[in-house]
């Protein structure tokens, strides 16, 4: 290396240094220009920058939208039954269709965090997300203590760290996994009866250990 190459290195490292810094101006996109709600502004005629509602829009009934933030209960009846219905279980028959529905959804929305067993030990568990609870611990195994509408709920609204499905999963889908994670609950409990699930990988299962 001749002596001026190696007199220029520590220019041009500088020089390459102080154009990157250029670059990374902190905290850019956070400080980009916006608008809160109401807010004034030149941008529009009307001063504001609240767009007005657009004309013929109407307010819609909660049981025509089920979703955040409409309650539990509502859920369109099958085909053939006519309006909507309020209900705390299953709101129409529980089919071989239904369920293989059911388990498709789960495996596709449900898997990841609450594991194709049920047992909080999904993929997304695994590498350090809030891990949820189990299918088969005492409360949500027992339809007298958690209704079947507690699931569609929890689909429709979210829970706890559980963000919403609404916009992801159809009423009538909500329902289908529901009818699925109550399959999932009895296939155990009948498995730990006929001893195929040792107790000990059953309160694994659970959340629990003996």
């Amino acid at each position: 290396m001749s002596i001026l190459t190696r007199s220029l290195s520590p220019i041009l490292l500088t020089c390459l240094l102080a154009f990157c810094a250029v670059g990374c101006k902190k905290d850019d996109m956070a400080e980009q220009p916006k608008l809160n709600a109401y807010q004034p502004t030149d941008v529009f005629a009307d001063g504001t920058e609240a767009r007005p509602l657009v004309a013929g829009t109407m307010a819609r009934d909660p049981r025509d939208v089920p979703g955040i933030p409409y309650t539990m209960v509502w859920a369109p009846g099958p085909a053939g039954l006519g309006d909507k219905i309020s209900t705390q279980t299953i709101p129409f028959p529980v089919t071989p269709e239904l369920i293989q529905r059911g388990q498709e959804r789960f495996n596709i929305y449900c898997s990841v965090c609450h594991g194709r067993l049920g047992d909080a030990n999904g993929m997304i568990v695994q590498r350090g997300m809030i891990r949820p609870p189990s299918f088969h611990n005492d409360r949500l195994s027992d339809p007298a203590k958690t209704h079947d509408s507690h699931f569609y709920d929890a689909i429709t609204n979210g829970y706890g760290a559980m963000f919403s499905y609404a916009e992801r999963v159809s009423p009538d889908d909500r329902w289908a996994i529901t009818a699925y994670i109550r399959v999932l609950q009895e296939a155990v409990k009948q498995a730990v009866k006929d001893g195929r699930i040792p107790q000990d990988e059953y309160s694994a299962l659970k959340g629990t250990r003996p």
